[in-house]
């Protein structure tokens, strides 16, 4: 999803969209959180915990159900206003046009993918879950594997069991920006580097995988 079809990242996005509407104050955190950040690069912190730390910091440890699905919402809205590619939607509705079962892989939360997702037209999403208590409120945290690298694959495999789905009966299509999908990309039967970075560019030409731009 993110810089493939959005214009740019959806995460620190959506952590500010979501203080300013759950609490302002937070935002007064952002320093903290970009800091955190940081650390990932220089190998401090993995993904799924910075993931879990800037949620804390911006949103805070525990958000009622009812309100992350307001905040998922209103950021979908703000998203498929502003931060779409239309290039990407019109590949999209092509894709949907031809017969194919739209399912969107994403590390992002399923809390805000999903309904990212739904606007655009996808059927099904798979992506990164977050914590939950027994009430089903959200609390910050990665719950399982990050939807990223070699465990977006295992998940796509799983989705695939869950369906009833057998792979060799579907033909698949997998587009991406970033070269830490290329599981994902080997095992398509059609590979699509999309606003690709140089790591994945230099992938697709070694693997005769399509070249696509859509900014």
């Amino acid at each position: 999803m993110d810089k493939t079809i959005t214009r740019g990242p959806t995460w620190t996005r959506f952590l500010i969209a979501a203080a300013r509407a759950h609490a302002p104050w937070r935002l007064a955190l952002l320093p903290l959180a970009g800091a955190a950040a940081l650390g990932h690069p220089l190998r401090l912190v993995d993904r799924a915990k910075l993931k879990g730390m800037t949620q804390r910091l911006m949103i805070g440890r525990h958000v009622s159900d009812a309100t992350m699905r307001d905040l998922a919402v209103r950021f979908a809205e703000a998203t498929d206003a502003d931060h779409v590619l239309e290039a990407a939607r019109a590949r999209i509705a092509a894709d949907r046009a031809e017969g194919y079962r739209l399912v969107l892989a994403t590390a992002s939360y399923r809390y805000y993918a999903e309904t990212i997702g739904a606007r655009l037209g996808f059927a099904d999403v798979i992506a990164t879950e977050v914590r939950r208590d027994a009430a089903g409120d959200v609390l910050s945290g990665v719950a399982g594997d990050n939807c990223y690298g070699p465990a977006k694959q295992a998940m796509i495999e799983a989705w695939f069991a869950r369906e009833g789905i057998a792979r060799e009966a579907a033909h698949v299509r997998f587009y991406s920006d970033h070269v830490s999908d290329a599981p994902a990309l080997e095992a398509a039967d059609e590979a699509f580097a999309v606003n690709a970075h140089a790591p994945l560019r230099r992938l697709a030409a070694a693997r005769g995988w399509t070249v696509l731009d859509w900014r």
